[in-house]
């Protein structure tokens, strides 16, 4: 495996969530779209620092790191979204816009 199927597979992810974070009005899916994204620059930073420095173990306990804050937020993300889904019955974003007045 080379560094630019790495590459390339991490700007699909990212290209992919884009889009659905673009497009899609529901959340659920906009987070998910956003996991995507994250996921890519992941992918693509574990392969650039597997490929350029693959002795050190600085770059595997960042990606850990930001793994797990990853996880972190989206169970935030979704403990808010549960909320609002159940005080308001609001599952878009577009009824959520009316909650910040």
């Amino acid at each position: 495996m080379s560094l630019e199927l790495f590459l390339v597979l991490g700007a699909g992810l990212l290209a992919i969530g884009l889009f659905g974070a673009l497009t899609q009005q529901s959340v659920v899916m906009l987070m998910m779209g956003l996991e995507l994204m994250l996921n890519g620059v992941i992918v693509a930073a574990a392969a650039f620092w597997h490929f350029l420095a693959p002795a050190t173990a600085d770059g595997q306990v960042l990606i850990v790191v930001v793994i797990t804050a990853m996880a972190v937020e989206m169970a935030m993300g979704f403990a808010v979204v549960t909320a609002i889904f159940r005080a308001r019955d609001v599952d878009m974003t577009d009824m959520a816009a009316d909650l910040k007045e």
